[in-house]
């Protein structure tokens, strides 16, 4: 998307698959490279007992069936590579959701169609002709995503030896509306009308729709559902399914899951579900209501004709506020009354800031609305772009030619770039008028650019990176080398992102040395491509430039809380919670440096409150809060009528840049889903599958009736350390305003915290010293999830993998799914207490065996 008069929700799969990283940050060194030797599924972060390829990329769960003793989990996969592309059906399958065997490939994509996500079921009756009564065909009912012309639609692919050998049917696709964006069948057997019924997804419509069929050939549509609830990003993989309300099998509700990205609650990809009622045409969700926010007294709304006395900096915001939206701009919608801040004067191409007067913080919440472009503030940028530190230059690009430099392979061509390349997506932050751009005819070139040695006579070298993430060390890299005696010392690689940035690497230990700057592009998938521009020695570090669009709180000069947009021209309601600071001088900024696609910010209505305004994200229902769980989708034909689910343990923000090798993706632990009353409300709630209980190796390590005031200490001793293990906990609340225990803790503070906010009854997971986080921007976090305690105790489940925690609360109404990566030596379990006591009335640790044992 180049500008804001592009539609947010012009996202298909394939731009949301090579655009997965938004910001770009400081140099890097290559992630946990994997040593030739390594023997396969010991590496350093690979999960244990969570389905995980032996190698390459593997995305969303598909095909989910059950049939003659097994459960079949296919999946989204890249036969060639670890990045996405080339999208086929891998396969594996479990007697129990636990031991999973993968097998051959199931679905291979060829040369008129990618294979996307779609379901399985088993034509007991051979409906489709496909197979015979005796033996009865498996039908997966998937999306063509057609390489010519790039249609979407749905076809089928059968099997008559149990799922290990499929044909494609010949008269693909049975349904086909000419759309570029209709996708993920979801299909099951319906009694009532002996029938089959398909869920499937019009994405950027935000609609699901609803076909019949009699053999899955011919089918006929029913009726649509949406837009509803979230709707930030594409809607995706839907599934709909009946469940018992507390188990009262005269009490059925219907569940429809809808995976959004982005817009989910905790940024990026998630499961959103509505629960309603389907008559066997049409889904009704249940109305929730009208929302209405607090009320408060209202700091600024914008419906002056200046900003009065805010401050505005740059041309960005114009002088004063706008009606609505600007020249060349979308529809703009959700301010209040006539006016608004919006930062899209002259374009996406304009930057600048408005700063409020500062204030003394004398209300809890301060609550205001929020659109525009999703680039977060990033800790460690400066506003400014000022000159380059001093120092020599190395490498600008000007002048029409490489100079000296030595050229390999077609990737650079003649001479360097003058800013963006055909078809490739906007192009910033380079100096001059020219860089190094190797997307010259697309992703499909590759090549090298070596410098002629240099004498490395400073502290650092500073130079602009954009491009791809594909790390030295990888299979092929995207990466700025420095070379040493022709060994490879420092590298760094893009963030998925277009727009160049400033890293560094600090040289001083090298100083002395003859050294040379080596520019890779081995790479032809996604993001198959760098930008490099000035490279540079200088005594100073070159820092990082600010491109958030951001409503930030400034406290002491620093900035304490920041809200983004989402890539929308519809405002929605967002809190800052003011508390820590009362009493503080502060102020208000609305930022937008950002000059790449949806480089501007819309803001209105800052009001003073005593509680928090919600926003539509935090009003709609989530299957789970976390970063890392998304395509969810459940098994069909499963024993004893259980509702099973599983979801992509990833998130598109980064999910090509996460730090594994030589495969890249996981799926969720299975869970069995069910409907419960919680505090009065309907709500779905998950457990892992009891069958996981059979990795549990022998005892627990157990504590019991143990008080903890304002500390962190181990939990039990040594017996509870470890990588790979199944906790569960019982608090019972005291005075303490946040408790609970910490996982994978380690050297340097490494630690997965998790814990419950009494202030904000809130479970919540913080993986900002988690490990690796720095690969990208939007990883780091804490993610929350709305829980009350129950009779005054909180109740945790929690599965820590090698590469990622599992947090079940409550009745398992709250649910956060985060990948993290910390050191193999990090395997600490801590409990913990701030600002007051907590009773931890039992704990029991166990360690959990791979499933491959």
């Amino acid at each position: 998307m180049s500008s804001g008069r592009v539609s947010p929700h012009a996202r298909t799969r394939l731009i949301a698959a090579v655009a997965t990283v938004c910001a770009l940050s400081g140099a890097s060194l290559a992630p946990q490279a994997v040593a030739a030797d390594t023997p396969p599924y010991s590496e350093t972060y690979r999960p244990q007992f969570h389905f995980t390829p032996e190698k390459n990329w593997m995305n969303d769960p598909n095909g989910l069936v059950y049939y003659k003793g097994e459960y079949h989990l296919f999946y989204q996969y890249n036969p060639n590579g670890n990045s996405w592309g080339d999208m086929s059906w891998g396969h594996a399958v479990s007697k129990d959701l636990v031991h999973w065997e993968e097998l051959p490939l199931a679905l291979s994509h060829d040369d008129k169609e990618m294979v996307f996500s779609g379901s399985a079921v088993v034509d007991w009756n051979n409906t489709t002709g496909f197979g015979t009564k005796n033996n009865p065909p498996m039908v997966a009912i998937y999306t063509s995503a057609y390489k010519n012309g790039g249609t979407q639609a749905q076809s089928l692919a059968y099997s008559t030896d149990r799922g290990r050998t499929w044909t494609k049917y010949q008269g693909n696709p049975v349904i086909d509306i000419g759309s570029r964006e209709f996708r993920d069948p979801k299909v099951q057997w319906y009694e009532p009308t002996k029938s089959w019924l398909m869920t499937v997804s019009l994405s950027t419509e935000h609609k699901v729709r609803f076909y019949s069929s009699k053999n899955l050939k011919d089918w006929d549509l029913l009726s649509e559902f949406g837009p509803a609830g979230a709707t930030g990003g594409v809607w995706e993989c839907p599934d709909l399914f009946p469940l018992a309300v507390d188990g009262d099998e005269n009490n059925i509700k219907w569940v429809l899951v809808v995976n959004i990205n982005p817009g989910g609650i905790a940024g990026g990809s998630a499961a959103q579900y509505f629960i309603g009622d389907f008559d066997g045409k049409r889904f009704t969700a249940e109305d929730k209501g009208t929302y209405t926010p607090p009320t408060g007294t209202v700091v600024q709304d914008f419906e002056g004709t200046d900003f009065g006395t805010w401050t505005p900096a740059g041309t960005a915001f114009g002088d004063g506020p706008a009606a609505g939206a600007l020249a060349g701009q979308g529809t703009v919608e959700g301010f209040d009354g006539k006016g608004l801040a919006n930062s899209f004067h002259s374009g996406d191409g304009a930057t600048g800031i408005l700063t409020s007067p500062e204030f003394t913080v004398d209300s809890p919440y301060l609550n205001f609305k929020v659109g525009g472009g999703r680039h977060p503030h990033e800790a460690g940028t400066v506003m400014e772009q000022g000159p380059p530190p001093e120092g020599t230059l190395l490498a600008d690009f000007e002048g029409g030619s490489y100079g000296d430099w030595t050229k390999t392979g077609d990737a650079f061509g003649s001479a360097p770039a003058t800013g963006t390349l055909p078809n490739q997506q906007e192009v910033s932050g380079f100096l001059g008028s020219g860089l190094v751009n190797t997307y010259l005819n697309g992703d499909s070139t590759t090549g090298t650019l070596t410098s002629p040695a240099f004498t490395i006579d400073k502290k650092h070298i500073n130079f602009l990176i954009g491009g791809g993430y594909h790390p030295a060390g990888s299979a092929n890299p995207t990466a700025l080398e420095l070379l040493v005696d022709g060994q490879v010392v420092r590298s760094t690689t893009g963030k998925d992102a277009e727009a160049l940035n400033w890293a560094s690497w600090d040289v001083g230990d090298l100083a002395g040395k003859k050294a040379q700057i080596r520019i890779v592009d081995d790479n032809t998938g996604g993001w198959g491509h760098l930008n490099v521009d000035h490279i540079m020695l200088s005594d100073t570090e070159a820092q990082p430039v600010s491109q958030e669009t951001s409503v930030n709180l400034i406290v002491d000069g620093e900035v304490v809380r920041s809200a983004t947009g989402s890539n929308s021209e519809t405002l929605d309601w967002a809190s800052f919670d003011l508390r820590p600071y009362a009493g503080k001088k502060a102020r208000i900024q609305i930022v937008d440096m950002n000059t790449a696609g949806w480089g501007h910010i819309l803001a209105d209505q800052f009001t003073a409150a005593d509680t928090p305004a919600k926003s539509v994200v935090q009003r709609a229902d989530w299957a789970d809060y976390g970063k890392d769980y998304y395509a969810a989708v459940s098994w069909e034909n499963a024993p004893g009528g259980k509702r099973y689910m599983i979801g992509w343990m990833n998130n598109w923000d980064y999910s090509g840049a996460i730090p594994t090798s030589p495969w890249r993706g996981a799926q969720s632990a299975p869970r069995e889903m069910a409907l419960r009353t919680i505090n009065g409300q309907i709500r779905l709630t998950s457990k892992p599958v009891s069958s996981l209980e059979s990795l549990r190796q022998g005892h627990p390590a157990s504590a019991a009736g143990v008080t903890v005031k304002s500390t962190t200490k181990p939990l039990i001793g040594p017996a509870a350390k470890g990588k790979a293990l199944d906790i569960e906990a019982t608090f019972s609340l005291k005075d303490a305003e946040r408790f609970g225990l910490k996982v994978r803790t380690g050297a340097d503070g490494e630690e997965t915290a998790i814990g419950y906010d009494t202030t904000t009854q809130e479970l919540y997971v913080d993986r900002t010293r988690s490990g690796a986080v720095d690969f990208n921007s939007s990883f780091p976090g804490v993610q929350r999830a709305p829980l009350q305690a129950k009779n005054g105790k909180v109740k945790l489940r929690i599965l820590v993998d090698w590469s990622s925690v599992e947090v079940f609360g409550g009745s398992g109404e709250a649910v956060i799914t985060d990948q993290i990566f910390p050191d193999p030596g990090s395997q600490g379990v801590q409990v913990f207490a701030e600002n007051g006591s907590v009773k931890l009335d039992r704990a029991s640790v166990w360690h959990l065996d791979s499933y491959r044992d």
